[in-house]
Order: C-alpha cells, then sequence, then structure tokens
C-alpha cells in the first residue's frame, strides 16, 4: 500500500514509527488515514525484526484530533460500522505482539486521546493536551473510549472527562495516570528512544505474552465496543448527532437542548 496520510519510519534497527502526516488538519483522520494505519500496524506487528512501534503525530500542533468533521461535509466512508474502520484499529494496537508508544507532542483530542488511552504507553511532552469531545459534537466512543479509559483513570474520572469534555494538562494526565511521563517538548523525540531502546533490548517473547496479559483482564470491552459501535451508527443518523456536527463545521455552538425537550 502506498500512504499519503501516514509515514512510516525505522528510528533506528528494532524500533518504527508511524506517524498521522496530516498537520493541516491537526492529525484528524479520515476513512483513508485509518486504513493506512491499520496496515501500517499489521506490517509493523508481524515483522520480527520490529520490537517496538511508536504511534506519533506530524507538526507540533497536535497527535490527533480524532475524526475529521470536513470529510465529505462529516459522513466518513470506508468500511466500518460507522463507515470508519475505527473498532478495527483499535483492536489491533491491542492485538500486535509488540508494545506501542503514543508520543504526544500536543493535542489528543477525542478519538485522538482515545488512541493514546489505547497504546500500551504515552510519553507527552509539556505542551500536550489532553480530552475529549465527543458529547459537544453528537459522538462518543462507546467501547475501549470509555470503559477502557475508567479501568486507568478511575470510574468518577472517566465519565468528568467524557461527560464535561474539559481538557487536561500533561501534568493533570500524568496526576491521573493517563501518561506514564512528561518531558519538555524539546526532549520529548529523545526521551521515547531512550524508552525505545530499552525495549528493544528485552525479550520479545516474554514482553508478547505480558502484552497478552495485560490484554486478557480487559478483553470484554471489545464485544462492548462491537455492540456499542453499532449502536453509534445508528445514533450518527439522528438529527440530535448530526446537530454537533453540522454546528462545528458552521463554527457555531450547538443547541442540543432542543431534543432534551423534545416531546414534552
Amino acid at each position: 500500500m502506498k500512504y499519503e496520510d501516514i509515514l512510516y519510519e525505522e528510528r533506528f534497527e528494532g524500533a518504527v514509527q508511524i506517524t498521522i502526516n496530516r498537520p493541516d488538519k491537526y492529525n484528524a483522520f479520515r476513512a483513508q488515514t485509518v486504513e493506512e494505519l491499520i496496515h501500517a500496524f499489521q506490517r509493523a506487528g508481524w515483522d520480527r525484526g520490529v520490537s517496538v512501534v511508536v504511534l506519533a503525530g506530524a507538526g507540533d500542533k497536535a497527535f490527533c484530533t480524532g475524526g475529521d468533521q470536513s470529510a465529505h461535509d462529516g459522513q466518513y466512508d470506508g468500511r466500518g460500522t460507522i463507515g470508519l474502520p475505527i473498532d478495527e484499529l483499535q483492536s489491533l494496537i491491542r492485538d500486535i505482539p509488540k508494545p506501542v508508544i503514543a508520543k504526544v507532542q500536543g493535542f489528543a483530542i477525542g478519538g485522538g486521546n482515545v488512541l493514546a488511552t489505547l497504546c500500551d504507553m504515552t510519553i507527552a511532552s509539556e505542551k500536550a493536551q489532553f480530552g475529549q469531545v465527543g458529547p459537544k459534537v453528537g459522538s462518543v466512543d462507546p467501547g475501549f473510549g470509555t470503559a477502557y479509559l475508567a479501568r486507568i483513570v478511575g470510574e468518577k474520572k472517566a465519565r468528568e472527562i467524557w461527560y464535561m469534555c474539559r481538557r487536561y494538562t500533561a501534568a493533570e494526565a500524568l496526576a491521573m495516570g493517563l501518561v506514564n511521563a512528561v518531558v519538555p517538548h524539546e526532549e520529548l523525540d529523545a526521551e521515547v528512544d531512550r524508552w525505545c531502546a530499552e525495549i528493544v533490548e528485552k525479550s520479545p517473547g516474554a514482553i508478547a505474552l505480558a502484552k497478552r496479559s495485560f490484554n486478557a483482564d480487559t478483553e470484554s470491552i471489545r464485544g462492548i465496543s462491537s455492540m456499542g459501535m453499532h449502536a453509534l451508527s445508528l445514533y450518527y443518523d439522528t438529527e440530535e448527532s448530526k446537530e454537533g456536527g453540522n454546528a462545528f463545521r458552521e463554527k457555531r455552538k450547538p443547541n442540543f437542548r432542543r431534543f432534551a425537550l423534545k416531546g414534552k
């Protein structure tokens, strides 16, 4: 596959970096982006010469800001229960027998926050920001992005993150356990390379078994996610959900209150 939306590079022997290369869109993903990410993770995940995979975003502003609302007027194409095979990508990040490190230099918002959450480890620049926007734009991640997040930061904090749609600094993300380390912005690349170098020296078989063991405890979320994504595809057809996307593209505040009052 020829990549247009991502970059695939070997950082050094044993370490591969997959970069979402849409900085003009704050590395928001469209269907093609997700398809390319799936191909790249399959390529790296089953390459015996690769011991660790880094997921990054191009430029200084954003790691990833989720689905590109401007793509096809908000109507996603491609395969998947919501028009995007995002559940397939999420599962693949968990399934490959290699650690995946999220390198977050800027905004990790919406679906980007979910991707960073799903990675085995996350290293952030002190300039990074994290958060969800789903209920602000008529969307939600009804699987790993909610249930697995709660396992990491706790039920109360996960509900706050989704219900309030606030943004959190790198320091706040570190305090809640959402990231593993925070470093000065200019040291991020070097710090991630150091973590990768340590992993490359370890037993790949032992790490693969450890990852499977960690995943086993939360594997039931995969079924919840599959069911939730199907429900989400129905929700996206409602006027309530469309109001969120339309308001975003029209640069106005959405009027969700009218749906809460409907029928009264």
